[in-house]
């Protein structure tokens, strides 16, 4: 089973889903094996926990990060630059464009719609199941309808992004996987993937699941935490 390896790539979702961390990770993943891989930070909504935090880390992989001009990086203002229309209009094999949480953030989103029409896009919501508003089925869709709203695109498909950080067990990563499993069911969008804390992947067993497992490494830590230092091996096991 693939994980999404071509076209346009839009991850949304709630505020602290983890779409971030999906996102840059799912760059680090998709480079390992080869894929062309560019990344473009349109959170311009949330100060904290942004993909350009993992800039430095990217690059030394050879993961271009787009962002907004270095005198806009901090500030909460909709700025879409001449690099992230170029980026739409000649995409690499994978373009990942990371949005920020909620409706709120995904407003940005309306002001590509030209740019994105003609182009093979998916926008993908991450599903945290211990987030407050995706912890039911009709919270997951209240969210998808204000996203979708908001936009003015329509999200075709799931990541299940379970976990609660470091306290995280096996037991979590089953439960939130069928979760978002009956998610798919009901709403016939696709279940993508869903992620597991790769220094967790030992304890899992990876055939119950009947979709691709993103290995996370986690980037966007607290300031007392050490992110995972990122290398071009491929934690995925066969």
């Amino acid at each position: 089973m693939e994980i999404l390896s071509e076209g346009i790539v839009i991850i949304v979702g709630n505020y602290g889903s983890g779409k971030t961390e999906v996102a840059i990770n799912l760059a680090v993943h998709q480079k390992r094996k080869g894929i062309d891989v560019r990344l473009a930070d349109l959170d311009l909504v949330n100060p904290y926990f942004r993909t350009r935090e993992a800039k430095n880390a990217l690059a030394e992989l050879g993961i271009e990060v787009v962002l907004p001009p270095e005198q806009y990086l901090y500030a909460d203002l909709p700025i879409l630059t001449p690099a992230i229309g170029g980026m739409i209009r000649k995409p690499s094999q994978l373009t990942i464009l990371d949005v920020g949480g909620d409706d709120a953030g995904a407003r940005v989103l309306a002001a590509l719609a030209d740019a994105l029409k003609d182009k093979p896009v998916r926008v993908i919501q991450v599903v945290n199941t211990y987030r407050p508003f995706t912890d039911t089925v009709d919270g997951c869709l209240k969210l998808r309808k204000e996203i979708e709203n908001a936009s003015k695109m329509t999200i075709t498909g799931i990541i299940g992004n379970t976990h609660l950080l470091d306290d995280t067990t096996s037991a979590d990563i089953y439960r939130g996987y069928e979760f978002v499993r009956q998610l798919s069911d009901k709403t016939g969008m696709t279940l993508e993937f869903i992620t597991v804390a790769a220094n967790l992947l030992a304890d899992i067993d990876t055939a119950r699941f009947s979709c691709p497992v993103l290995p996370i490494e986690r980037q966007l830590v607290p300031p007392w935490k050490k992110a995972v230092k990122l290398g071009p091996k491929n934690l995925l096991r066969p």
